[in-house]
């Protein structure tokens, strides 16, 4: 797991892109607030971060994926 202590993840995008999000572990799993999205979307993630598919994260958060 890559990015300072595992707060960063890639989350692909149906579209193939990827988007850097930040993660608040201390937050319930299914909470829209616990998934900010910070990052422009690259084409490839560094290889040692976690990448999360989109279909895993609430439908809110998938909304602000489609944004950037």
């Amino acid at each position: 797991m890559g990015g300072k202590h595992g707060k960063y993840v890639y989350v692909k995008r149906s579209d193939g892109w990827y988007v850097k999000v930040r993660v608040f572990k201390s937050r319930a799993e299914d909470d829209p607030e616990r998934y900010i999205v910070v990052g422009p979307k690259v084409k490839e993630p560094p290889f040692t971060y976690e990448v999360l598919d989109e279909e895993e994260l609430p439908e809110e958060v998938r909304e602000r994926l489609r944004d950037v």
